[in-house]
């Protein structure tokens, strides 16, 4: 099957429907890692040749990064999850808003231009409904490296006459700083010593995938990394790993219905917090060598969990865990300290009659026994996959507009449930079908009711900044 760009003049008012509660029992196989191919994508730049990624998930994110490398002049071809990238012919262009501003990884883009064209020309993150996404450790560190940067309004202009190794401390451990220097190091003339970086699983596999092509890193999956750099790269084929917030998320889900499912060739390794979690919450969970079986009799038990990260609990899967807490039985703590609106899954989830109280980063979530059906809205990425997951608990029909923020991370989350046996489909629409916000006497403050608006979160560090979300 070959996979076209989405139309980006394109409104994506698709509805997800899920008719009534079910217990999941069935086999889900996990898509590779949005997190790990985008910024691999982005480093393929760095060779003036052939780049072959399998397991490549067919996702609206990786459509775009696919659309920007082409816009650079590379060629593009996404066949069977089969990804052939040619950077032979890539050359300096600057990326323009209407690229940058839907995909707001595009930032990944500075490090591996500033490699290969020694010019970097793109616009910062978007606005994100979870959060800022602030880039200041990114430039501090390229500036380390000899490169000179230009900022005027939302435009980022970047050069450099030669890039240099240099010594680079990061005072909070941003994924995508790490990655941004990662590559900018593999381009860069002499020796990178980074410490405090990120040690996120998808750090590790931009790692060995620039080891594969020939790149010359130590301390992969620690916090310390050494990158040697100048080496000549040359084609080579790497395979994408299973995404664990995928994984976690059908985890999470498994949690809200009930049942049991197969997670086929979820990244156990990857994924001790959320495990840990799930079992706190009283499911059976155990790594196969096919991937993670789990089940779970009855309602999950109240349990308390802090976001923070890796090896912390990935903030990626609160809103999920946000879902399975509604119907815990016990009243449950959820700790945000990543992004401070992470919480706007919240007032969704009340709707459905969630009993959810927040207070600063703290959420206070009393679960019952189901949630009822009703209309609610996917804002994000994450809370949308969070409300499916919650619909999977309710006693009622649950129509989830917005479903285009799902789209960006999950292939096909309708047909992932519906292998597990839910009753879920989607309803596909590009025109306006009555899925405007509802009146605000429908929300949280109702019959259904219970609860704090679900707002700011309060203080948060601001450099931690993570693709899975808005990633």
């Amino acid at each position: 099957m070959k996979y076209r760009y989405s139309d980006q003049e394109e409104i994506d008012l698709s509805v997800l429907h899920i008719r009534k509660r079910r217990r999941l029992d069935g086999t889900i196989g996990i898509q590779g890692s949005k997190n790990a191919v985008l910024p691999v994508m982005a480093a393929s730049l760095l060779h003036r040749g052939i780049t072959v990624l399998s397991h490549v998930p067919a996702i609206e994110d990786v459509f775009c990064m696919m659309e920007i490398l082409e816009w650079l002049g590379c060629s593009c071809r996404l066949e069977e999850h089969c990804l052939t990238i040619d950077a032979s012919g890539a050359s300096m262009l600057p990326v323009p808003d209407t690229m940058a501003g839907r995909m707001r990884s595009s930032i990944m883009l500075l490090g591996p231009m500033l490699g290969r064209f020694g010019e970097a020309k793109t616009s910062r993150p978007g606005g994100c409904p979870i959060g800022k996404r602030p880039i200041g450790l990114h430039l501090a560190a390229l500036k380390k490296m000899g490169v000179r940067v230009r900022t005027e309004g939302e435009h980022i202009s970047a050069s450099v006459l030669k890039l240099t190794g240099a010594r680079i401390h990061l005072d909070y451990p941003s994924v995508g700083a790490t990655e941004n220097i990662i590559m900018a190091a593999a381009a860069a003339e002499g020796v990178t010593v980074l410490t405090g970086a990120a040690r996120e699983p998808e750090i590790e596999i931009l790692c060995r995938f620039l080891a594969s092509a020939g790149a010359d890193i130590s301390g992969t999956g620690s916090d310390r990394l050494m990158i040697r750099g100048g080496r000549t790269l040359h084609d080579t084929a790497f395979a994408i790993p299973g995404d664990r917030i995928v994984a976690g998320t059908y985890l999470g889900a498994l949690l809200c219905a009930g049942g049991q499912v197969l997670l086929r060739e979820a990244p156990a390794e990857h994924m001790a917090e959320c495990i840990r979690t799930a079992r706190a919450a009283g499911a059976f969970v155990e790594v196969r060598p096919d991937g993670l079986f789990a089940s779970i009799k009855g309602r999950p038990e109240a349990f308390s969990l802090v976001t923070g990260p890796y090896p912390g609990f990935p903030t990626d899967l609160q809103s999920v865990m946000l879902a399975a807490a509604s119907v815990a039985d016990g009243e449950s703590l959820i700790q945000e300290n990543v992004f401070e609106n992470r919480f706007c899954a919240a007032k969704e989830l009340q709707k459905l009659g969630a009993h959810i109280i927040i207070n600063g980063r703290m959420a206070r979530v009393t679960g019952r026994s189901s949630l009822c059906g009703g209309r609610v809205q996917a804002e994000d990425l994450r809370g949308g996959a969070a409300l499916a997951a919650a619909g999977l608990a309710a006693d009622g029909p649950v129509r989830i507009c917005g479903y285009g923020h799902i789209r960006r991370g999950y292939e096909d989350i309708c047909r992932d449930l519906q292998d597990a046996g839910a009753e879920i489909w989607l309803e596909e629409q590009t025109e306006d079908a009555g899925c405007d916000r509802e009146e605000e006497a429908d929300g949280a403050s109702g019959s259904r009711g219970s609860s704090a608006a679900a707002g700011n979160c309060g203080p948060v560090h601001e450099d931690y900044n993570h693709y899975g979300d808005g990633q």
